[in-house]
């Protein structure tokens, strides 16, 4: 549908195919068509008033099979398609293509890198990481499917003063035995019993120094619950059938900072403000980037523009993409700006891939250091309970495919839950509406996919043929 409106564009304008394709949108408001050709910018080529261009060329294609309307409104050239046509045309395309339906080589021979997930080790896997995991993912996929490749990176909050504080913490309030146990759960708890007590900052900014230096108790602690961390989430990843190219953490750059620290000097960035190390970034309305702080002590800034510098370097990437939720929007303009101000010209591909945050029930954010948080094992170990008993309901099958369609049925039930929404919005986290079989969500969308597919064996007499989908290996 689009190639033909691209022709009849080309042909009643005389303009290149190029830009033609480059000029064609999509209208926000459907009442206005399915695709709309501006012409503000074919003033000077016509020495015409834009609205005037719109006119002619409206008035040169004809509609047809495909086209059943065309509206000139100012200066737009407005598409209307017939959508009977359009629906026996893309299904025909779809039942042709299958798999290779929508994609296209549009990036072939560039990469793109995106950190997605990224949660912090020591700490249980709640939904504050979770909408970072799905939503990077599906970009990831989406830009695949235009030809790029794109590698995917698990970028661990390993570093900094919070885990100088777990240390401090587990020295006073741990157990060998529940941290054998149980690692997370127990780490989290006294996380939570540190960070209420005052005099945990300081000691959590003494181990953390400690960490720095290399202090061998302090890093075999470090490792220990890093190990533990890493392990567990990779059983969530597992459920939610998300895999990365790369795991690294922002411990992988602690001895490649003072390099970036040094550049940042020879380039005259660095400010000294109140005993810290600053780039001002005030005349373009960024306020201050930390780099150091007063005790010597690096940021998380300082880290991650070393590894943005690292992974541009390693992958010749394109682009550098980072899902991360909207309260880090400032953060993101902060850093592309530095590492643009070093030199550096592809800081203007960077990209921050902003997302709403999940809420509570009272429509309140979830706090960690206040142990407000929900785990991601409970939820999904929940979720695949509530489907077993869906399925149950509905017929008899073996404890192996119970299994299997419970784990389709809870995956399904996540992912569509989120990915249905506008991911700029906050949402509030509520398990019982995404795990409904009724309504607007992943296991109806399943469970209508099954009845269709048992129509067409039934229709074709194929009653036990099985039907392969590629519902599995896209996430869901």
């Amino acid at each position: 549908m689009k190639e033909t409106i691209i022709s009849s564009l080309v042909k009643s304008s005389g303009l290149p195919r190029a830009e033609v394709e480059g000029l064609i949108e999509i209208p926000k408001d459907p009442t206005l068509g399915d695709f709309a050709f501006p012409c503000f910018t074919l003033a000077r080529h016509f020495k015409k008033n834009p609205s005037e261009i719109a006119k002619d060329i409206g008035a040169k294609i004809k509609v047809g099979k495909e086209i059943e309307k065309i509206s000139v409104v100012g200066p737009y050239v407005n598409f209307f398609l017939n959508s009977a046509q359009t629906a026996q045309t893309t299904l025909h395309e779809i039942l042709k293509k299958k798999d290779r339906f929508g994609q296209a080589t549009l990036g072939r021979g560039n990469t793109f890198v995106i950190d997605m997930s990224s949660p912090n080790i020591a700490k249980p896997f709640g939904v504050g990481h979770l909408r970072s995991t799905i939503i990077g993912n599906s970009v990831a996929f989406l830009y695949e499917s235009l030809g790029y490749k794109i590698v995917r990176i698990n970028y661990l909050g390993d570093w900094g003063t919070p885990f100088g504080k777990i240390i401090a913490g587990y020295k006073e309030f741990g157990s060998p035995r529940e941290l054998k146990n149980n690692p997370i759960k127990h780490l989290f708890e006294v996380y939570v019993k540190a960070s209420a007590d005052e005099r945990f900052e300081s000691l959590g900014r003494e181990w953390f120094r400690k960490m720095e230096d290399g202090d061998k108790e302090a890093l075999d602690l470090w490792k220990k619950f890093r190990k533990v961390s890493i392990d567990e989430f990779n059983k969530i990843y597992k459920l939610l059938n998300v895999t990365f190219d790369r795991i690294s953490g922002e411990s992988d750059y602690n001895f490649a900072m003072e390099n970036t620290i040094k550049e940042l000097e020879r380039k005259n960035l660095l400010e000294e403000s109140e005993g810290a190390q600053i780039v001002n970034l005030e005349k373009y309305g960024l306020g201050v980037c930390l780099i150091k702080k007063s005790d010597g002590a690096t940021l998380y800034a300082t880290r991650d523009i070393t590894a943005a510098i690292d992974r541009q370097k390693k992958y010749k990437a394109k682009r550098l993409m980072y899902e991360v939720g909207v309260e880090q929007k400032l953060y993101f303009k902060q850093m592309f700006k530095v590492i643009e101000l070093m030199g550096y010209k592809w800081a203007r591909e960077c990209v921050h891939i902003d997302h709403g945050l999940y809420l509570d029930g009272d429509g309140k954010k979830f706090a960690t250091r206040k142990g407000k948080i929900v785990f991601m094992d409970a939820i999904l170990s929940e979720t695949i309970q509530l489907a077993r008993e869906e399925i149950l309901k509905r017929s008899a099958v073996s404890k192996k495919e119970l299994e299997k369609r419970a784990l389709a049925i809870a995956r399904a039930a996540i992912l569509y839950g989120d990915l249905k929404n506008y991911r700029g919005h906050d949402m509030v986290f509520d398990i019982d509406r995404f795990v409904s079989f009724e309504g607007d969500t992943g296991p109806y969308l399943l469970y209508s996919y099954a009845r269709a597919k048992s129509i067409l064996r039934k229709k074709h007499g194929k009653q036990n043929r099985k039907i392969k989908t590629n519902v599995h290996r896209r996430g869901i």
